[in-house]
């Protein structure tokens, strides 16, 4: 797709909602306008992307929030990440002569429970105003009487017509007749209506036990899956502190274990002596040290990442000064570092949807869903309307790994959230898409503003690259960069050995970021959303 930008930061004084679909932030904006919180809006929000944006997100997903009080100043941690199945064991995988989780099937659908209806269940508890009924309005309608395709969703059913079609329910639902729609048709899932509203009258009641849970348990139990009616009722968020660290004048919070959000700030620390802001925003010395600082949080991550409830992750020495400081000797202006000496895995391929709100009292929500690849696991939980995640394929099926499947434990996941306050006051609300490119977009975006004063729009419509691989057959070290880079850049790359993949102008593999800031003299909020999705920031 030929995306076409120039678009302005969106100004609002009251309240504001990005994300990356323009129905889902209308549908947060409405709430916000009828007297909800910050919190109310995200689950509007989130609720609709489900609907409308099913490649990305879903019900059948886990979710991770940040979630700032207004009043105290206070930023708290919410984790609706979904736990393994009680039967999911390494035995079990021995058992079905499985040696690696697969991405799609059955298997990765039902070792993890949903986890991200328990957050907004969760979250509404504590923070919400308005009722459930009146949250998850358009959701509802939406799912119940049709939306629009877009351009973008008819591409990736397309994309993955070969996986939607080998299960009735899939097939049923986005190819009808065996056709993918065609952009601007219009799309139901009353099915997924019935599901949300049994959420909106019953609250986490209505998904983790009666017919809905039911329904689940029954589509695991006849498609030869893992996950009961037990480990259904077991799930629930958890509260907990976000890890915060600082670059310039900037004080940066993101998503503890098991996410990836340490590296955010491991990567800033390493990068912090360099002076980015005396670096050309698009010349090669910014991107150069960026990479490398990339290798090195990414091989810490790979090597101890996983659920603290199972597993000693040594978070605070990670983000500290000092473990930045030895860690940075690796770091060389001249090279590209090569990467047996600081070996990475896995792959910037995953869909994800970001959620920013703020609200008229100052409360703020970062709220990172996922269903982890493409639709998931390409499977639809029967009459749920619910199509299931594929997060559980990041587990490791290595005994000696912390992040090993184990009954009750959470994968290690590459959602993240991040907020940032500036004098003690909150600042920016921001997130992407993007799996293990999170917290390289991440980077590039708080370097933005923070080293060479770019607003939240300008920073994400910036050129954008991504260091990793993307499919198995790549490089691990490929540098892919959109085309937008001036040819000197890539050129000067090339010559300190990085192997680069020029891409497109615009390319939608980068990543969807979306991002509220706050001016700290006015107030006024200032929204970007994304041009490499079908987002807007909306604000009144």
């Amino acid at each position: 797709m030929d995306i076409r930008t120039g678009r302005p930061v969106t100004l609002a004084p009251r309240g504001m909602v990005t994300s990356p679909h323009a129905l889902a932030s209308s549908a947060g904006v409405d709430v916000l306008r009828a007297g909800g919180s910050a919190v109310d809006a995200a689950i509007a929000t989130s609720a609709v992307l489900a609907v409308v944006y099913p490649h990305m997100t879903g019900l059948g997903g886990d979710a991770f929030w940040l979630i700032h009080d207004g009043r105290s100043g206070a930023i708290k941690y919410l984790n609706g990440g979904g736990k393994a199945a009680g039967t999911a064991s390494l035995a079990a995988m021995r058992d079905r002569g499985v040696s690696e989780i697969p991405l799609r099937g059955i298997i990765p659908a039902t070792l993890t429970v949903p986890g991200a209806v328990a957050s907004w269940t969760e979250a509404h508890r504590v923070h919400g105003r308005l009722p459930l009924t009146r949250v998850l309005e358009s959701a509802i309608a939406y799912a119940r009487d049709g939306f629009p395709v877009t351009e973008r969703l008819a591409g990736f059913i397309e994309l993955m017509r070969g996986g939607l079609a080998q299960q009735a329910e899939a097939a049923a639902l986005f190819l009808s007749g065996g056709v993918v729609p065609a952009p601007r048709a219009k799309l139901a899932n009353p099915d997924l209506a019935g599901t949300l509203h049994a959420i909106a009258e019953s609250g986490w009641a209505g998904f983790y036990r009666g017919a809905v849970a039911q329904e689940l348990a029954r589509f695991a139990r006849d498609a030869g899956g893992f996950f009961q009616d037990a480990d259904l009722e077991k799930q629930t968020a958890s509260w907990g502190s976000p890890l915060v660290g600082r670059y310039r004048d900037v004080e940066i919070y993101n998503t503890p274990p098991p996410t990836q959000g340490f590296s955010v700030i491991e990567m800033l620390n390493l990068l912090e002596p360099h002076e980015l802001h005396r670096k050309d925003l698009l010349g090669p010395d910014r991107v150069h040290l960026m990479v490398q600082a990339k290798q090195i949080a990414y091989h810490d991550r790979d090597r101890v990442l996983a659920d603290p409830a199972f597993a000693e992750v040594p978070v605070e020495r990670l983000i500290s000064r000092s473990y930045a400081a030895q860690r940075a000797e690796l770091i060389d202006i001249r090279s590209a570092l090569r990467w047996d000496q600081v070996p990475s895995y896995g792959s910037l391929a995953g869909d994800t949807v970001y959620v920013a709100t703020v609200d008229s009292d100052g409360n703020a929500v970062s709220l990172i869903q996922s269903l982890y690849g493409a639709f998931g696991s390409c499977l639809v939980a029967g009459r749920t309307g619910v199509v299931l995640q594929n997060r559980s394929a990041y587990f490791s099926l290595d005994p000696d790994h912390p992040n090993r499947l184990e009954p009750g434990k959470i994968p290690l996941h590459t959602l993240i959230a991040s907020m940032a306050k500036r004098d003690g006051k909150l600042w920016s609300v921001l997130g992407c898409m993007g799996a293990d490119g999170q917290p390289q977009i991440q980077l590039q975006l708080h370097s933005a503003m923070i080293d060479h004063g770019l607003d939240i729009q300008e920073a994400i419509e910036s050129p954008r690259f991504l260091s990793g691989r993307f499919g198995l057959g790549e490089a691990r070290d490929t540098l892919h960069m959109e085309g937008r880079f001036p040819g000197e850049t890539l050129n000067a790359l090339t010559q300190r050995g990085h192997i680069v993949n020029r891409w497109g102008a615009w390319n939608e593999m980068a990543g969807h970021a979306h991002g509220i800031t706050i001016d700290p003299r006015s107030g006024i909020l200032g929204g970007g959303s994304d041009p490499r999705s079908d987002g807007a920031a909306i604000g009144y």
